[in-house]
């Protein structure tokens, strides 16, 4: 019976066990993380749209990420062929969007969503990137608290 190999990763958090083929390849890093190239997306609570995107090659730098589909339906992120040909993609199914989340020390009220510079993960390749978003009209954060949950958002991929 093939067993995967499982990887003790320490957040700040707490230890996660992660499955060795569950880490993320991100070629470019993360934008001010640009020498850190592996991740894992980490479930906080079962059910809940806020994930850790935590870098393995660091265990003090992991973001608080969110699926941004669980508050804005209409959300969209334009992808470069640069972009597509860096996350090996070959059909966009397989793409999942995240968004970072920004919690104010203190002010958890005032959490905002950063919508303009999506993380984008190719699922089936375990390849992605920070592709900003520079549409001019467009905002870049929204505050959460003005936000409701989209109740459906089943036709979007996760990993």
């Amino acid at each position: 019976m093939d067993q995967t190999e499982q990887k003790k990763v320490d957040t700040r958090l707490g230890q996660f066990i992660l499955e060795e083929d569950k880490s993320i390849h991100f070629p470019r890093g993360l934008i001010g993380m640009e020498r850190f190239k592996e991740f894992a997306l980490l479930q906080i609570k079962p059910d809940s749209p806020f994930l850790l995107l935590q870098s393995l090659d660091d265990s003090r730098l992991g973001l608080l990420v969110a699926d941004p589909f669980s508050f804005i339906r209409e959300f969209e992120v334009r992808l470069s062929s640069v972009e597509e040909n860096v996350l090996q993609v070959e059909d966009k199914k397989d793409l999942a969007i995240m968004v970072t989340v920004s919690i104010p020390s203190g002010n958890p009220e005032s959490a905002t969503l950063n919508l303009s510079g999506p993380i984008v993960i190719n699922s089936k390749k375990k390849l992605g990137l920070q592709s900003v978003q520079a549409e001019p009209g467009t905002r870049s954060r929204v505050l959460l608290s003005e936000l409701r949950s989209v109740p459906d958002h089943s036709d979007i991929t996760h990993l």
